[in-house]
C-alpha cells in the first residue's frame, strides 16, 4: 500500500471514530453550555477542561475496548451480562435524553441559519430534521461526517477570539490551574452541565459500536471474526481516542475563555440566543462573527444529531436483542432504523414547545450529567470482567481514572440536588 507522503493528510486519514466522537462532543449543546459557563461565571470553570480531558479519554477508551474485544455494541454486552430490569431503564433514560438533545441541536441549527437569513427558526426545524433523517436512511454517515467535520473546525475561531479579546491573564491562569467550586445551585448546575455535555452517555454507545462498524468495513462480518483484538489495535484506538478528546477539550477551553473575556467582562452574563453566543467571536471576526458561529454550529449539529439518534438505536436495539448497524439497509434492521426515525421526529416536535434554544441545550447537558454516573459504573465493571474482556481487563491506572470519573460525576450530581435552591 502506498504511503501518503503528506504528513497532515496521513495523520487525517489515520484518525478514526475517536476524532468523530470528539468533534461531535462539541455539539450545539456543548457550545451553548460552555458559552453559558464563560458568560455567567467568567474564568472560574476553565480548570474543568484540564480535569475532564483524562476523564473523557479513559471513558471513551474503555467503551472502544469493549467494542473491540467483544465484537458487539455496548447495549448488547450490557444485555448479556446484566438483568433486563437493570439494562432497559438505563437505556430508556438514555433514549429520552438523546431525543431532547437531538431536538435541541436541531433547533440550534435552525437558530444558526436564522443568523444568516431571516427565516423563522420554527419554519426551519422540520426541513432540517427531515434532511438529516433522509441522509441517515438513504445516504451515508461517512459522507455526512466528511462534509460537516470541516465546518466544525470553524469553532477553532474561538481560540483567536480569546486572545484578540485581551483576557485578564491573572484571572485566566488562576481559573485554569486553581479549581474553584461554589456550593450554590447556579454554579453546581453549570458544573454538572459541563460534565454532562463533555462526558455524554450517547458517546459511550457510539464509540463502542463504531469499533464494530470499523471491523465490518474491514470485512469482519461475523461475530467470530470480530471477537478479540491485538496489542496494535488497542494502541491505535488509544491514540485515536486521545487525539479526538484533545481536540474536543481545546475547543471547550477556548469557548469558555472567549466568552469569559468578552461577554462576562462586558456584563453580558445571560446567554439566551445564538446571537448572544456569536458576540464572543466579534474580537476576531467583527461583523462576520455570526457567519463564523453559524458555520460552526451547523457543522457541529449535522455531525451530532445523527450520532445521537443512532446511539439511541444501538443502545435500545442491543438491550432488546434487535439487529442494528449503519452498514445494514433499513429493511434488514427495521427496529434500529425505526428508533432513529422516532427519535428524530420527537426531537423535531420538542422545538414547538416554545423553549429557548440555548436553555434547552443547557438543560440537556444537565440531564446527561445526572445519567452518566450510572452508566459509568457498568462500563468500568464490564471492562474489568474477565468473562467479557478475557485478558484485556484494565491496568490499575486506567481503573483509577475510570472510578475517579464515576465518583466525580456522581458527587457533582448529588451536590446539585443537595444544594438546589440554596445560595
Amino acid at each position: 500500500m502506498r504511503r501518503e507522503p503528506n504528513f497532515v493528510r496521513r495523520f487525517w486519514a489515520l484518525l478514526g471514530p475517536g476524532l468523530i466522537t470528539g468533534a461531535s462532543d462539541d455539539d450545539p449543546s456543548g457550545i451553548a453550555t460552555y458559552a453559558v459557563a464563560g458568560a455567567s461565571l467568567g474564568y472560574s470553570t476553565l480548570w474543568t477542561a484540564l480535569v475532564t480531558l483524562p476523564m473523557m479519554a479513559v471513558t471513551q477508551f474503555l467503551c472502544a475496548k469493549i467494542g473491540l474485544v467483544t465484537g458487539r455494541g455496548l447495549g448488547e454486552v450490557l444485555r448479556l451480562r446484566y438483568p433486563r430490569y437493570v439494562v432497559v431503564p438505563l437505556v430508556g433514560a438514555l433514549v429520552i435524553a438523546n431525543c431532547i438533545n437531538a431536538g435541541a441541536d436541531i433547533g440550534a441549527i435552525g437558530a444558526s441559519i436564522n443568523l444568516l437569513v431571516p427565516i423563522p427558526i420554527v419554519a426551519l426545524v422540520v426541513p432540517i430534521g427531515l434532511i438529516i433523517l433522509a441522509l441517515q436512511i438513504w445516504g451515508s454517515y461517512r459522507l455526512i461526517s466528511t462534509i460537516f467535520k470541516w465546518l466544525a473546525f470553524a469553532l477553532l475561531a474561538y481560540i483567536g477570539s480569546a486572545f484578540f479579546a485581551k483576557p485578564d491573564w491573572f484571572a485566566l491562569l488562576r481559573g485554569t490551574f486553581i479549581p474553584t467550586i461554589s456550593f450554590n445551585a447556579s454554579y453546581l448546575t453549570t458544573l454538572v452541565a459541563i460534565l454532562g455535555t463533555t462526558i455524554s452517555p450517547y458517546m459511550f454507545f457510539w464509540q463502542a459500536r463504531m469499533e464494530v462498524e470499523e471491523d465490518i468495513d474491514f470485512g469482519r462480518h461475523t461475530l467470530r471474526e470480530r471477537k478479540g483484538t491485538t496489542d496494535a489495535e488497542v494502541r491505535y484506538v488509544a491514540w485515536d481516542v486521545s487525539w479526538g478528546m484533545l481536540f474536543s477539550q481545546v475547543v471547550m477551553y477556548f469557548i469558555i475563555l472567549s466568552c469569559a473575556a468578552t461577554l462576562h467582562a462586558s456584563g453580558h452574563t445571560h446567554v439566551q440566543t445564538a446571537a448572544d453566543v456569536a458576540k464572543a467571536l466579534v474580537p476576531i471576526a467583527g461583523k462576520g462573527a455570526e457567519i463564523l458561529l453559524a458555520a460552526g454550529m451547523i457543522g457541529a449539529g449535522f455531525l451530532a444529531v445523527p450520532i445521537l439518534t443512532a446511539s439511541s438505536g444501538f443502545a435500545l436495539s442491543g438491550a432488546l436483542g434487535w439487529k442494528a448497524g449503519l452498514s445494514d439497509h433499513p429493511e434488514r434492521a427495521p427496529q434500529f432504523y425505526g428508533i432513529i426515525v422516532a427519535s428524530t421526529l420527537v426531537g423535531i416536535a420538542i422545538n414547538f414547545l416554545g423553549i429557548s434554544p440555548v436553555a434547552a441545550l443547557y438543560w440537556t447537558a444537565v440531564i446527561n450529567g445526572v445519567l452518566a454516573p450510572f452508566l459509568l459504573v457498568f462500563i468500568v465493571l464490564l471492562s474489568n470482567d474477565k468473562k467479557v474482556m478475557g485478558e484485556r481487563t484494565n491496568p490499575p491506572l486506567i481503573n483509577a481514572v475510570g472510578w475517579a470519573t464515576t465518583a466525580a460525576m456522581g458527587a457533582a450530581a448529588v451536590a446539585l440536588f443537595v444544594f438546589w435552591g440554596k445560595s
